[in-house]
């Protein structure tokens, strides 16, 4: 019931074939997409959205878009994503992830925004071995670019909120997976390759923990959180300063399953599910890689009721049910 507005930039960092599918569930046609291509139209509608492809990080268009728009609630949800990535790619993830932050931010001040909410992430937490992670402990020892730009993302928006007064909520997200998901994370790399037959690769010999959490419960998370503009809170202590709530109107939340499943069991499932055994080709851990992720969501449940209810099991069945049926896969 809500008038939708979507940007994309549908970059090739992974299929764009994949891109264009899904704004097809929006009803965004690739007729549509083409003509905004040749540049007979700004937008493309769909089903109660409009659409625009741009770059976030274009200044001129965002400015120009938001000016339009005007939108009282924005859910920024665009960045360079990846760990590993990272690795070779640093340049990328300052330009998307930091300086088209602050630009978004700018936007919203502007156009007097009512709520910012925007994806931060587990890997804020780093170094930390504090297991369930919570939003009341420090994040200040990342071991990847990724995280420390999603880290300066809160750091960056809190400034906002102060000198502005402008409403912020981070989310950090958890090992998100589900249908339409993104072809680099383990799920669609292991369902692909085992149908394949080819071998995955499995880090740290499999005894990673992570996480996972189904995107149905994310997005109930995210739609729990928008509606609910943040206030400064009256209780929060100079002296002894919890991080994830403030005197200004900004708030943390970790949104995960809150139940951490390790990585030899996660493939166990992909594989009873697709009924075929992966080959596995057992590696050490990945620089910029935890061993484990876990969080702790009572602040958030507290806040908006969040209580993730989709198991790994029925996760990863609804995944390969969706690949099959995307791929032309038969069971």
């Amino acid at each position: 019931g809500v008038e939708t507005v979507g940007i994309d930039i549908v970059n090739d960092y992974y299929d764009v074939e994949l891109k264009y599918a899904r704004l097809a569930q929006l009803g965004i046609s690739s007729q549509d997409l083409e003509r905004l291509q040749r540049g007979e139209t700004d937008h493309a509608e769909g089903r109660n959205i409009r659409f625009y492809q741009r770059d976030i990080g274009d200044e001129t268009g965002l400015n120009q878009l938001f000016e339009r728009e005007r939108p009282r609630f924005v859910a920024h949800l665009a960045a360079q994503a990846g760990v590993r990535y990272s690795l070779k790619k640093p340049m990328s993830y300052v330009e998307s992830n930091l300086s088209a932050f602050v630009r978004l931010l700018e936007c919203c001040r502007e156009a007097k925004v009512s709520h910012l909410v925007y994806a931060s992430s587990s890997s804020v937490y780093g170094g930390n071995r504090n297991y369930p992670y919570s939003v009341h402990q420090n994040v200040d020892h990342p071991i990847s670019l990724y995280a420390a730009t999603k880290k300066a993302n809160e750091l960056i928006a809190h400034a906002y909120a102060h000198l502005y007064s402008l409403p912020c909520t981070g989310l950090r997200f958890f090992t998100v997976y589900g249908p339409w998901g993104r072809p680099d994370m383990a799920l669609f790399l292991f369902t692909e390759k085992i149908l394949r037959g080819e071998p995955i690769d499995v880090f740290n010999h499999g005894k990673m923990k992570r996480d996972f959490t189904y995107i149905d419960d994310i997005v109930d998370g995210i739609m729990g959180v928008l509606p609910r503009i943040p206030e400064g809170n009256p209780g929060w202590d100079a002296l002894q300063p919890d991080p994830s709530t403030s005197y200004a109107p900004f708030r943390i939340f970790n949104i995960g399953n809150h139940r951490p499943v390790e990585l030899l069991h996660f493939i166990s499932v992909i594989e009873a599910e697709l009924g075929k055994a992966a080959k596995k080709n057992f590696l050490p851990m990945q620089p910029g890689d935890v061993e484990e992720t876990a969080a702790d969501i009572d602040s958030l449940h507290e806040y908006c009721g969040f209580a993730p209810a989709v198991t790994i099991e029925d996760g990863v069945k609804r995944f390969v049910e969706w690949y099959r049926d995307f791929k032309g896969i038969s069971t």
